[in-house]
């Protein structure tokens, strides 16, 4: 896959001047999928462009390490290898310590047990890495698993954005078709019909869209799993539905609409924000955005169903004055006597 570069000039450090050969290294490395190695690095700049050494090469690495463009990692080979940070997200790997591959993954379980873990021994974090070592299916069976790096990374992520978010809006579609036939007040109806119907569409337009992106790689539907979330927002709406079927009046139905919205927009922007520029951030920011919406509307409708509910109902003071009007049984008693 081609990627666009990103515009050099805004990477340089403050005060740094240009330079044609750092530029020419940042290029030839962004190009590169999977992990490369400084030796791998320094070959592949001599056959493309001659006149620049190994020092050079080294020196751009650690500022491209220094400046976010790249990730050092280390798989236990005894040498440092490199990873394009640029358009793509941030992960976790699995190394074979037999043939030294990798296989890359993202937890969000993962990554809120390491905060609940920091935040517990007040420890403010600055970088986590996540390796697990083992031995690959390839090496165990003799087995030829798809490979899962660089621009196959990319597409995967996607992917896999796709298919939380569609959960996610099947669940709020059960949701919101629940609360719709369990809600009396006729406005209130109205709003979580709006909400399915809403819910519906975006279902069929992310559907389509998965459907796009699979019938562009053949091979995409098969590779190993990315984003493991394990029910993630999706989760929060099938917990909300649960709680409708227990029985609740129309104030409580809204209320547990908030809670939902609330949770699967923080939830898509948390991690959406996180990640690099790339199509599956987009789908992940995107779906933010409208699980905002739906949460705005569910709150102004909560609110005016308050503003009705208290119009309905007599006033402090006018209750006060219908009990003065109203002598209790033991005042009239006392006036009998």
């Amino acid at each position: 896959m081609d990627r666009p570069l990103p515009d050099l000039s805004s990477l340089r450090p403050q005060g740094g001047k240009r330079s044609t050969k750092r530029d020419r290294i940042v290029e030839v490395f962004l190009r590169q999928e999977g992990h490369v190695s400084a030796d791998d690095l320094v070959e592949r700049i001599r056959r493309e462009a001659s006149g620049i050494g190994r020092a050079t090469v080294y020196r751009t690495l650690q500022w491209m390490v220094e400046a976010g463009v790249a990730r050092k990692v280390d798989f236990g080979e005894g040498r440092s290898r490199y990873e394009a940070s640029y358009r793509h997200p941030r992960h976790f790997h699995l190394i074979c310590t037999t043939c030294h591959s990798s296989s890359e993954f993202l937890s969000s379980d993962v990554e809120a047990l390491m905060e609940e873990i920091a935040a517990a021994r007040n420890f403010a974090a600055a970088q986590s890495v996540v390796q697990i070592y083992g031995t690959c299916e390839a090496c165990r069976t003799g087995a030829q698993a798809s490979p899962l790096a660089g621009a196959a990374t990319e597409l995967v992520f996607a992917r896999d954005a796709l298919r939380m978010a569609i959960a996610t809006e099947r669940s709020g579609l059960e949701f919101y078709t629940r609360a719709a036939a369990l809600t009396k007040d006729p406005r209130g109806r109205s709003v979580f019909e709006k909400l399915a119907g809403e819910e519906k569409e975006h279902l069929g337009t992310l559907e389509r869209r998965y459907h796009d992106l699979v019938a562009g790689d053949p091979d995409l539907e098969g590779r190993p799993t990315f984003l493991f979330f394990k029910g993630a927002a999706s989760g929060v709406f099938s917990e909300g539905t649960k709680k409708l079927r227990d029985g609740v009046d129309d104030e409580q139905a809204l209320l547990i609409g908030i809670r939902c919205e609330r949770g699967s927009h923080n939830f898509f922007k948390k991690y959406g924000e996180r990640f690099e520029d790339s199509e599956g951030k987009q789908v992940f920011l995107e779906f933010a955005d409208e699980e905002r919406a739906h949460l705005d509307l569910l709150i102004r409708e909560y609110r005016a169903l308050r503003e009705r509910q208290g119009a309905s109902r007599p006033s402090r003071p006018a209750a006060a004055g219908a009990a003065i009007a109203r002598p209790s049984r033991r005042r009239r008693a006392v006036r009998r006597r």
